[in-house]
């Protein structure tokens, strides 16, 4: 018996073994939780199947349901959620591991961010996770926990992080305001703010190898996180040891949010 055993949380965004959703995927799994996973096509489908065969069998064999779901679509939210409920009746947990902003909006300089990236980059990294808690919250009429990913450079300036830190500064306080929505009910709001990380997202941001080469440098304990480690830390913002804690922005980065 495990932790998270009994419970039953949605993953959305993992896309592959290199993601910080995979390390949170393995420690719910270890944990004990059932899990379900949304994707956004097949190219998607294909690639989350492949990756919960390391976890033994075929996703549908252990109990893995895959559910389509565009976050660029309300309608697709909304169907995901339909299909779930009538698979589990219920859900305890969310995690949302989803952002994304233009290439070009990364490349450049921000101050040539366009229009129609900055409403993108917005959108689906802070927007969807409003409807995504509506929509989760209707599944949890027992409470529940909802978890997302942020960067600290919300906060600060990372040149070439540009657009998306302004989508996750939006986030950060989608969490409060979120944690205030649902706080009656029973449901808990909380992010992660991590340390830079090498995943297939990381390289489309200008100079990334440096961020990682400074946070070595600087982080009191000398070296960068681990997605596994970032798992570790969701899998206590998703259980019932932090019960009492919602509304926060966690930092799992090995202590660089300290340093001047």
């Amino acid at each position: 018996m495990g932790i998270m055993s009994g419970k039953k949380i949605l993953i959305m965004g993992l896309r592959n073994k290199w993601s910080i959703a995979w390390g949170i995927t393995k420690k719910l799994y270890e944990g004990g939780a059932e899990l379900a996973f949304t994707y956004q096509g097949e190219r998607e489908e294909a690639g989350v199947r492949d990756i919960l065969k390391s976890l033994g069998g075929e996703p549908m064999q252990n109990n893995f349901p895959l559910i389509k779901c565009d976050l660029g679509s309300d309608d697709e939210i909304e169907a995901a959620f339909s299909e779930l409920g009538a698979l589990w009746g219920r859900l305890d947990g969310v995690v949302h591991a989803v952002a994304h902003a233009q290439s070009e909006d990364l490349q450049n300089d921000f101050i040539f961010t366009s229009r129609g990236g900055f409403a993108h980059a917005l959108n689906i990294s802070a927007y969807t996770l409003v409807y995504v808690a509506r929509k989760a919250s209707e599944l949890m009429a027992d409470g529940g926990a909802i978890l997302t990913l942020t960067y600290m450079g919300s906060e600060r300036v990372f040149p070439g992080y540009n657009v998306m830190g302004v989508a996750k500064a939006a986030l950060e306080a989608t969490v409060r305001y979120l944690a205030h929505s649902l706080g009656a009910k029973g449901i808990r709001v909380n992010a992660i703010s991590s340390g830079p990380i090498k995943t297939l997202s990381s390289k489309a941001v200008k100079n990334f190898s440096s961020i990682l080469s400074v946070v070595d440098d600087k982080a009191p304990l000398k070296r960068g996180v681990g997605a596994d480690e970032i798992g570790g830390s969701a899998l206590y913002l998703l259980s019932d040891l932090s019960s009492a804690v919602t509304g926060e922005i966690h930092y799992v980065d090995c202590g660089f949010n300290i340093m001047g």
